[in-house]
Order: C-alpha cells, then structure tokens, then sequence
C-alpha cells in the first residue's frame, strides 16, 4: 500500500486511527526486517556490554547480584538509544515524511506508529535477551522476570521520549551526539525504576510498585511525546 493511498481520508473516523497505526507500524517493521543487520547491531551492543561488566569485575557471584540491575538496565537504554537516530532520518531524506505531514491525519498518530514500531524492532528483542544476559550475573529467577517485565514495560516509553529527540535534531549536523545529550537526562527516571524493579525482585520484595510506575511513564510516553515529537518535525519541514 502507497504512502498516499494510506493517508487518504476514510469514511469513518475509527476506521482512519486504526488504518493509519496499522500501516505505520507494519511498514516500518518491513522496513526494518528488510535490514536485519540493524536490529542485529542493537542485540549485539547489549550482549558486548553486559557481557563486559563480569569479565572487568570479577566472577563474585555477591558483587554481581549487586550490579545487575544497573548494568543490565544501562546497556538496555544505550542499546536502544542506536536505532533513534534513524528513526525519522530515512523518511525525511526520501520526501516521506513530508507526505505525512501534509496528509489529513494528525502528524502525531504517524509518530506514534513509528514508536510503536522501534519498540517492536528494537524494544521487544532487548526484553527477551535480557533475563538470558542476567543468568551470567546469578540472579534469581524473580529477579530475571522483573527484568523481562521492567524491560517490556520500560521499552515504549524510552522509544516515545527518544522520538522527541530525534526529531528536534533531525537534519542537524552531528545528531548523534547532541541526540544523546538531549535524551539521556530524560531516561533517568525510566532507569531508576526498572532497575529498581530488578533489585527489588532479587531481594525477595515484590516489584510491583516499580513496574507499575514504569507502566505509568509509558502511557503517559505514548499520550504526550508523539504528539511533542510532530510539532518538532514540523519545525523540521519548514
């Protein structure tokens, strides 16, 4: 299905939300697929900096209990921060983008099909690695399903706030970086929480609390910084 075709004006206003979602989401991950050294790159910076962290301190099995957390949640957040840059890069070069904007449909809702789609791609594949990561720092199996939840929950959320950095840097020279300054402060409370979900679990308490304020930043992730992320490209296209 076309760009133009997709974005044309239905008769019904549900149908236009759920045509427009369904086709961002499913042709960003074709496009996604059609690249899989991309996702591979995102699995394999997780894998190298988890996997590094025992090697540099140690085989104590209390110290890495310790680190666990921290480590595996950092390297899930740096991980995911290597796909942002291309998150809008590749539409905006190509006129795509520009389609977008000037369809009937809300900028937003394509932005929002976009986080949907980098949490799918990139999100969902760190979740399902990270309890395999955290065996080689010994955690017990409540802390590994805190880990899988705390990542499937956290995801969404660092996707939405990093497609507002990539849109207020899109088309700037050196992105990259200053995507990282813009973004990093930003995770911070996505990192306490999952981490503390983590440590909370491998303590023997429940993580409860810690997810469900991870799953509240998430749906406040997915209402507001689409709709924050549209207005910056806008900005962009002028």
């Amino acid at each position: 299905m076309c760009v133009s075709c997709a974005l044309r004006p239905p008769d019904r206003e549900g149908h236009s939300v759920l045509r427009i979602l369904s086709f961002v989401v499913l042709r960003d991950v074709r496009l996604a697929l059609r690249r899989p050294a991309d996702i591979a790159s995102v699995l394999f910076f997780f894998v190298i900096v988890a996997s590094l962290f025992p090697l540099g301190v140690g085989p104590e099995p209390d110290l890495l209990r310790r680190l666990a957390p921290g480590v595996l949640w950092v390297g899930a957040l740096l991980a995911t921060m290597l796909s942002l840059p291309r998150l809008f890069a590749e539409d905006f070069r190509d006129g795509t983008l520009e389609q977008f904007a000037l369809a009937a449909h809300p900028l937003g809702l394509v932005v929002l099909g976009k986080v949907i789609a980098h949490w799918l791609c990139s999100g969902l594949p760190l979740a399902c690695a990270a309890p395999l990561l955290g065996v080689q720092f010994d955690l017990s199996s409540p802390a590994l399903l805190a880990l899988f939840a705390s990542v499937l929950l956290g995801a969404p959320a660092l996707s939405g706030i990093g497609a507002i950095g990539a849109a207020l840097t899109l088309g700037v020279r050196g992105s990259s970086v200053l995507l990282s300054l813009l973004v990093l402060p930003l995770y911070i409370p996505v990192l306490i929480f999952g981490a503390g979900a983590v440590e909370a679990a491998a303590s023997g308490f429940s993580p409860g609390a810690h997810l469900a304020l991870l799953a509240a930043m998430t749906v406040a992730g997915l209402a507001f910084a689409p709709w924050v992320a549209a207005l910056s490209l806008k900005l962009a296209l002028e």
